[in-house]
């Protein structure tokens, strides 16, 4: 089971512009989402992440290169998993419930919270629109692939089932992965393993740890 301490960024807040968020996060240790849990889908995508916490947001942003891009979903809760799409889930302290946030390229995104994958409640638009994201991909297709971007600040307010939420020196359980279901190629990495049979993120079990600094 892999661990991963979670940095506090002291002078930055929901309201910091996303450049300058994107910015900070490029200057703090990456983590890479490497694991193929299922060989099946061996095509592995170059993907890494930064997690970082404020008083008031989560500071996150991916770091991607792969040989396809898409994003054909641009609504709310779309399903967002069968773009170009990396996602992030997470349980607060030792909650069963948790949260799956998943965002195409273009920052579209799928949010919503309960204890396993059937029986899911979506997040009110309200809230999830309060999520910001900037995206940077690069010019042109490369023999390498194409290397894109995504930073996103997430305010606590987002997670309603968690009110006055402070994070200073709690553990949790995460897990962040990359996938894209209707990709060419599709794939479906993990910071920490999944074992199962058959492809499914939505299995807490298989969460890390966090440690908020």
């Amino acid at each position: 089971m892999k661990s991963l301490s979670v940095p506090f960024v002291s002078g930055a807040d929901k309201d910091t512009p996303v450049e300058e968020v994107s910015f900070i996060l490029n200057g703090l240790g990456r983590s890479a989402i490497e694991t193929v849990s299922w060989p099946v889908h061996s095509y592995k995508p170059d993907t890494s992440f930064v997690l970082a916490y404020a008083t008031d947001c989560f500071f996150l942003k991916y770091y991607v290169k792969e040989d396809a891009l898409q994003a054909a979903e641009h609504h709310l809760n779309e399903p967002v998993y069968k773009d170009s799409c990396v996602e992030f889930f997470i349980a607060f302290g030792k909650d069963r419930e948790y949260y799956n946030l998943e965002f195409n390229c273009l920052g579209s995104c799928l949010i919503a919270y309960g204890p396993e994958r059937n029986g899911r409640k979506s997040l009110p638009g309200n809230l999830a629109d309060n999520i910001r994201s900037g995206t940077w991909i690069g010019s042109g297709n490369t023999v390498d692939g194409i290397y894109w971007e995504l930073t996103l600040v997430i305010p606590f307010e987002v997670f309603i089932h968690h009110k006055g939420l402070t994070l200073n020196e709690m553990e949790c359980k995460a897990n962040f992965y990359k996938c894209g279901d209707d990709l060419p190629v599709p794939h479906f990495l993990s910071w920490n393993k999944i074992d199962t049979e058959a492809p499914d993120f939505h299995r807490p079990e298989f969460f890390g740890n966090l440690y908020f600094e």
